[in-house]
């Protein structure tokens, strides 16, 4: 057993606090992501040859340039790029969109509220707000938007979004909770498995599948494979053509599928898998398809599914970052 290997359980556990009086803009983002990764994974992060998804996550943030992922995650870009791609019905209607909310509400409620440039920045309207609660709400999303999104988790290519506001329809088919999400990690162009987010707004869990809904590790949820699972997968692969790794999200509303988003650093690399073997599964599949992009003349969007996890069962995990 190396010192490291008996180190790091013993430090781990004292790291949050000794972060908190760090002054965070003065450490190297490699420390910050060292540091961050060690306390959520109790482990050593692999920076120099990374294997594992998590770690791949990693390097992306400090080693790929963020300008050219920058419109993937800008809310209201990637809405038109999914029409662009794949036809206007499959996209989520803009109510309204601004840098800031003016004085009286531009938009029609039930809706969800979003910051464009960053993750779990939102509000539910079911009902129209009081005039108290509409102030609220734009003080709140003020603090949204003072500053880029990402700099604790060093996701870079957030803070090249421009920071603004849009208003979406609320999106629960009547039925007063919101949608399934299915975020599909796709793989040098290849739709590899699908994530299914339940509860979103209470008890939050998720469950992993293969591409052919097979679940990968026990679990008491069961939800039922999407009758648009096909066109979801097709849309998938080709939106993230040419790329070694995105996640793109969808939803379900009436046997429609609808865009939801772009995610470049799922649960930014900081949350442990379920079965370790998950991990390990994911990195083998992003470092085939970057070795397949870098070789002469190959193509990127088209990857063998013989690579797609054969192994069945399922799993439910939470986490505090989506």
């Amino acid at each position: 057993m190396t010192i490291a290997q008996i180190a790091v359980p013993i430090i781990w556990p004292l790291l949050p606090p000794a972060i908190e009086r760090l002054d965070a803009a003065n450490l190297p983002a490699r420390l910050r992501i060292a540091l961050c990764y060690g306390w959520r994974h109790r482990r050593l992060v692999n920076l120099s040859q990374p294997a594992r998804f998590t770690e791949l996550v990693q390097r992306r943030k400090l080693d790929e340039p963020p300008a050219q992922y920058a419109a993937l995650l800008d809310k209201l870009a990637a809405k038109k790029l999914a029409a662009r791609m794949l036809g206007t019905e499959w996209t989520v209607p803009t109510l309204w969109s601004g840098e800031t909310l003016p004085a009286e509400r531009p938009f029609p409620c039930p809706a969800i509220l979003k910051a464009r440039h960053g993750c779990n920045q939102n509000r539910i309207l079911r009902q129209p707000p009081s005039l108290q609660e509409w102030q609220e709400l734009r003080q709140l999303t003020l603090k949204w938007t003072r500053q880029p999104y990402g700099f604790w988790l060093d996701e870079p290519a957030y803070r090249l979004v421009p920071r603004g506001l849009l208003a979406e329809p609320l999106l629960d088919a009547g039925t007063g909770t919101l949608p399934v999400d299915y975020k599909i990690y796709v793989f040098g162009g290849h739709a590899a498995y699908v994530q299914v987010h339940l509860g979103r707004a209470g008890a939050h869990r998720w469950i992993l599948h293969d591409r052919n809904w097979r679940q990968l590790v026990p679990s008491p949820d069961h939800p039922p494979r999407p009758g648009s699972l096909p066109a979801m997968l097709d849309a998938a692969e080709t939106l993230a053509a040419g790329m070694d790794f995105v996640r793109v999200d969808f939803y379900e509303i009436g046997g429609q599928p609808l865009f939801g988003e772009f995610c470049l650093y799922p649960g930014s690399g900081l949350d442990p898998f379920a079965a370790d073997w998950i991990d390990a599964e994911m990195g083998a599949l992003w470092l085939a398809a970057s070795a397949r992009r870098s070789q002469p003349g190959s193509a990127t969007s088209a990857v063998s599914e013989t690579n797609t996890s054969s192994r069945s069962g399922s799993r439910v995990v939470t986490s505090s970052i989506p």
